[in-house]
Parts: C-alpha cells; sequence; structure tokens
C-alpha cells in the first residue's frame, strides 16, 4: 500500500476526525510532483486544529517519518517525504529535523539541499540541458542510468550581458529567471575575457559574510529556501582558466577556489575537537581548492583522453574533471587522482552530464559547469 493510500485510509480509522478527501486529494497533488518547494501543507491543520494526526505522539511521529525517509531515498518515490511534510504544521517540522539531520548523506528533498553537500561515497549524477536560443540551462537530478532520462528538475539558470562582462542567473523556477525573483538562488558572473568567474550565492555562506553589494539586498519572503532573511550576493567561489599564450595542445586548465559548506559528520567532528566558535554550529563553510585532473594523451586516436565511465560520449573541449588539491594552501598542489569531486561532458548536442560529491553543493557544482560554456580562445 503507497504512502498516499495509507494516509487516506487512516484517515477516516475510529481514532481519528474524518475529514475531506477532495480536499486532502488535491493538496497531495499539489506537492507531490515538485521537489517540496513551498512546503505549506497548512490547510489541513487550519481547517481542522484538532484533526487526530496533528496530536499523534511526537516519538511515534518521529519514527513514522524516519522510516518514510530511510526507505524512500531516491526520486521520484522520494516525494513522499515531502508529503509527509505537507500534512500539518507539526509534521513539517519533525520531517524537516529529520531531514536536517541526515543531510550529510546528500539526500535531495527540499530546496535548501542545493546548497548542502552531495553525497559522500558516491556522486549525485545530474544532466544539464541547453537552449542555445533563449540562453537557458536546465539542471536536473538523473532519476535513470539513462542519458536520455528527463530527470527531476532542480534548478536553471539565463546567461545575461551585464555591461562589459556576462552573467549567469540561477533559478529554482525555470520559467522565472530574474534576480528580483523569490526563486533566486544565486549567480555567476564572468570578466571581459571570459576566464575569471565569481560564484555568488543568495545567502550567506556563514554567519560572518558579508555582501558582495547592497544595492542588491533585499528581504526573501519565501518559504523555498529559508524564510525572512536578508537576500544579496554573497561570494561563495572563484573559477579561473589560466591563459594558453603558447598555444600548446591540451585542455583547458582551471582552478577552483570555493567556500564549501560542510557535512554534519565534519561539523560535528569539529564540535568534538572544540575547534568552533560559539554560535556558529548551524552556519560553517570550509575553503576547497580544485583543480582539472590531467588527462593523458592516446597514441592511437591522437587526441587527449578522460575516463568519464562511460558518462560522457562526445569529446570536446568543455569535458573536464576536478580533484582536490592535497595541500589546500596551494591551488597548484597536487590533487588526489583518485577521486573526482566534479566531472562535466557532452552527450549531446545540447545535453551535457553533470556529476559531483562532497564538499560540493548542486548549486556550486552547476555554478562551475556553467563556466565551461562559452569560447575562451586565450585559454585554448
Amino acid at each position: 500500500m503507497s504512502l498516499r493510500k495509507s494516509i487516506l485510509s487512516r484517515r477516516i480509522s475510529r481514532s481519528f476526525r474524518s475529514v475531506n478527501n477532495h480536499k486532502h486529494d488535491d493538496g497531495v497533488a499539489e506537492v507531490s510532483g515538485r521537489l517540496g518547494g513551498d512546503v505549506s501543507g497548512e490547510w489541513w491543520a487550519e481547517s481542522d486544529p484538532v484533526n487526530g494526526w496533528a496530536s499523534l505522539l511526537p516519538e511515534l511521529l518521529g519514527e513514522i517519518i524516519k522510516r518514510v525517509e530511510e526507505s524512500e531515498d531516491r526520486w521520484p518515490q522520494r516525494q513522499n517525504v515531502v508529503v509527509c511534510a505537507c500534512v500539518c504544521k507539526k509534521w513539517r517540522e519533525v520531517t524537516k529535523e529529520i531531514v536536517r539531520s541526515t543531510r550529510n548523506i546528500g539526500k535531495i528533498t527540499f530546496p535548501s539541499c542545493l546548497k548542502q553537500p552531495g553525497p559522500h561515497d558516491f556522486p549525485h549524477q545530474c544532466l544539464i540541458k541547453r537552449n542555445k536560443k533563449t540562453s537557458t540551462f536546465y539542471l536536473s537530478l538523473a532519476l535513470t542510468p539513462s542519458l536520455l532520462d528527463k530527470g527531476k528538475f532542480l534548478l536553471a539558470a539565463r546567461r545575461i550581458r551585464h555591461g562589459a562582462h556576462m552573467e549567469y542567473i540561477i533559478s529554482l523556477d525555470a520559467d522565472d529567471l530574474s534576480q528580483r525573483s523569490n526563486a533566486y538562488v544565486g549567480k555567476l558572473s564572468s570578466d571581459f575575457l571570459g576566464t575569471n568567474f565569481t560564484i555568488y550565492d543568495s545567502q550567506p555562506p556563514d554567519s560572518s559574510a558579508k555582501p558582495a553589494s547592497s544595492r542588491a539586498s533585499r528581504r526573501f519572503a519565501s518559504k523555498k529556501i529559508s524564510p525572512q532573511v536578508l537576500v544579496a550576493n554573497y561570494e561563495v567561489g572563484q573559477v579561473s582558466y589560466k591563459f594558453n599564450l603558447l598555444k600548446s595542445r591540451g585542455p583547458r586548465r582551471m582552478v577552483c577556489s570555493l567556500k564549501c559548506p560542510l557535512s554534519q559528520e565534519t561539523v560535528n567532528e569539529k564540535h568534538l575537537e572544540g575547534s568552533m566558535t560559539k554560535g556558529s554550529e548551524t552556519s560553517v563553510s570550509g575553503c576547497t581548492v580544485l583543480r582539472n585532473k590531467a588527462p593523458r594523451w592516446h597514441e592511437h586516436l591522437q587526441c587527449w583522453c578522460l575516463n568519464f565511465h562511460g558518462r560522457v560520449t562526445v569529446a570536446s573541449v568543455k569535458n573536464f574533471q576536478l580533484v582536490a588539491t592535497v595541500d589546500q594552501s596551494q591551488p597548484g598542489g597536487k590533487g588526489d587522482e583518485d577521486t573526482v569531486l566534479l566531472q562535466f561532458g557532452k552527450v549531446g548536442d545540447d545535453t551535457f552530464t553533470m556529476d559531483y560529491r562532497q564538499p560540493l553543493s548542486a548549486l556550486q557544482a552547476f555554478a562551475i559547469c556553467l563556466t565551461s560554456f562559452g569560447t575562451k580562445l586565450a585559454c585554448e
């Protein structure tokens, strides 16, 4: 029996007050196809404040939602976790707390998870679709191994010219790609040559962060990320492409310096070590330096090659793999060649794969991949 049918059948039991089935079906249908965007679901609690669902024992309620969270670990089944958060205010608070406590696993449930680190043991496999006519890019979470999978929509970006440089506005809404939108989550800004990029988050990565510009600051009232917080542009990373003035043969060379959100496991370790300052438990970030993995020259094919394990099928100068440097204070330090933290490559005319893992978030990984689009004559 599915979760929806189970909820529907229990509502008519003798222990609970019966409510209107039509409203319940409409409420579930409204959120089942979304990423838990505006997890409102307050219609039930408001229309029937003494309903049986809200009066469940906290221990029992927590155990129910915990089991649903553990069993429905992938989309589209994971929409049942979102449904739990839409039952009433009490269920929403418990669900959000359980999801928050397990975010170190890298599961994507609510939009706020897009700014949290990805999985540690395996990468999130995603797809990026490009629309050249509108200069828009769509990021989706792959639901199957197929490279033709439509996937679960996560983020969208639009490239616009701003003065002498280009900007990519990143949004939760594929149809509203404006910096003034409540769905705005960040942006990517390039220099005149398109070789140096700055990644901005709409929210501060930690309590000490200061906005890059106060002109864009505004009060963000939507519940999609975090209600009533000051939204501006906070710098969370930089991407630089090295010049190739001698025009030597080889792929692009890039270095990324990022303020990555720490996983819950890492935060707990730092807390035990006493290295965290007071009041920083809820907003902690660390610095990570990444560089592109050096490809090898294939004598038979006469080309540079990287092992994408079947996730990239078309040769392109845009393809890359990023690894972490061993010495984080030295951007040119030797990286861990065995652990690819982010890989991006072409599989069709306007289709690309993006696989990322901890410590990168979906927002950061998407922004880094966006830097690969466009011509960089001085770097090739």
